[in-house]
């Protein structure tokens, strides 16, 4: 049982924060996706609509009768969203940002836990221990975030 646990923590953390980002990332991606028409890329389906994206009038509606976001109007909660499904997920992809990045999802996560769907726990949990994850160990070396520390450090 020791070996395997020696085992287990080789596994480098840039190989469990790739998977951790590029898995987080297409959820929030795909959930941003549904708001949108005119612009569609899934690299999953190999679905790939590219044009100007605007927002689905039944993002609104979403927001408006079922979401029901506490101190934000649904005409605005929407495209905030749904730009936010959008940049967040594509930064912490590519690893820029990724803890800032994490933290604003982390943020939207509690909010669509708390206020939208709150039955929802295991599936926000697991949400969160990946973003959690991020925020506190970074992306790892396959990352615009490594290779700009890196040269700053070089320039130091």
């Amino acid at each position: 049982m020791n070996r395997l646990i020696a085992l287990f923590e080789r596994i480098p953390h840039s190989v469990v924060a790739f998977v951790a980002r590029f898995s987080i990332a297409a959820v929030f991606w795909s959930s941003g996706q549904t708001k949108v028409e005119g612009f569609a890329l899934n690299i999953v389906s190999g679905e790939l609509e590219l044009g100007w994206p605007r927002l689905k009038e039944s993002a609104v509606a979403l927001f408006r009768d079922e979401y029901r976001v506490p101190l934000l109007p649904a005409e605005f909660a929407a495209p905030l969203a749904a730009a936010a499904e959008h940049v967040f997920p594509l930064l912490i992809l590519i690893g820029l940002a990724t803890r800032l990045s994490s933290t604003a999802l982390l943020g939207m996560t509690i909010v669509i836990q708390l206020f939208v769907y709150p039955g929802a726990y295991a599936t926000h949990g697991t949400w969160a221990a990946v973003l959690l994850y991020l925020m506190a160990r970074g992306p790892g070396v396959f990352s615009v975030d490594h290779w700009l520390a890196l040269r700053r450090e070089i320039r130091s």
